[in-house]
């Protein structure tokens, strides 16, 4: 049995295979996962980050051990979470070209039910170097249900009436598109240190709101810095990230307890302001 390495209220992390986690989790017990796989990209190439050549390379992670060693990769976790998925249950799966089509196939081979692809605009991306291909913008995010015609979760109504100031496309009062556009992580968010492919926190904030309810479980077998992990407490719901890289999931705690710290303020602050009416002077 893996232990989890951080554990509080409806919060868990395992520092561990994703595949050997989802083996002890039980059948049919996840509302809701989202999955930020490796691309398999890294490589000697370089790219731009805030204006400068960086690296492509993320990490021995993010190699790529070929076309099919690839897809067998995606085959297998994608069939792991299948079977902890409730059968209303539905899953996320964020992507750019270099994985996405895999797990498309890999989904539909795990006898998933894709409901929607939607673009992910980046308004502010990076330029690309070379100047020999279209400036990569947008990434691609898979939304599918465990069974075809089981009722997922949807929360319509929310999702078009709404209050989204930050996308810039998103029209009050109208149907929320597949078409999304948000910014990169601001750079509060990577305040304690960030991941090379953290995504920011408005983009798991609707995920989370559009698909889930409170109290509903989420998880994510790759979960770095736990941007889901924090969206989903602040949302109410309960939490099972999976990593296993120490560094990024020190950096989840780090998260975590200053989000814990703040939200704590706040009901404090709430419970004041209701206590301070019956105590102020009925004359002043």
């Amino acid at each position: 049995m893996i232990k989890p390495y951080f554990k509080k209220s409806k919060f868990k992390l395992y520092k561990a295979d994703c595949l050997d986690v989802l083996k002890q989790i039980p059948e049919n017990s996840v509302n809701m996962i989202f999955a930020d796989p490796p691309y398999f990209l890294s490589s000697g190439s370089f790219t731009c980050q805030n204006g400068k050549m960086v690296s492509v390379k993320k990490g021995d992670w993010d190699l790529s051990n070929g076309t099919k060693k690839n897809f067998e990769f995606h085959l297998k976790w994608i069939k792991s979470c299948r079977r902890v998925l409730k059968p209303d249950g539905t899953i996320w799966i964020s992507g750019t070209y270099h994985s996405i089509y895999q797990c498309g196939l890999a989904l539909e081979m795990n006898n998933f039910h894709i409901l929607n692809d939607i673009a992910w605009f980046k308004p502010n991306a990076s330029p690309n170097l070379s100047c020999r291909f279209f400036t990569a913008s947008h990434e691609t995010l898979i939304w599918a249900r465990k069974g075809k015609k089981a009722k997922h979760t949807f929360n319509y109504n929310l999702m078009k009436n709404g209050d989204w100031p930050e996308d810039q496309i998103k029209k009050p009062g109208l149907q929320m598109r597949s078409v999304w556009s948000l910014n990169t992580p601001k750079p509060i968010e990577k305040k304690f240190g960030k991941h090379p492919t953290q995504k920011p926190e408005d983009l798991l904030k609707r995920i989370i709101l559009a698909s889930t309810n409170k109290d509903d479980l989420i998880l994510d077998p790759f979960t770095g810095s736990s941007t889901t992990g924090l969206m989903a407490y602040l949302y109410g719901r309960k939490f099972i990230g999976i990593d296993i890289e120490k560094q990024y999931l020190d950096l989840s705690i780090k998260r975590f307890n200053e989000l814990d710290k703040n939200m704590k303020n706040k009901e404090n602050q709430k419970s004041l302001w209701k206590l301070l009416p019956e105590q102020l002077p009925s004359k002043i």
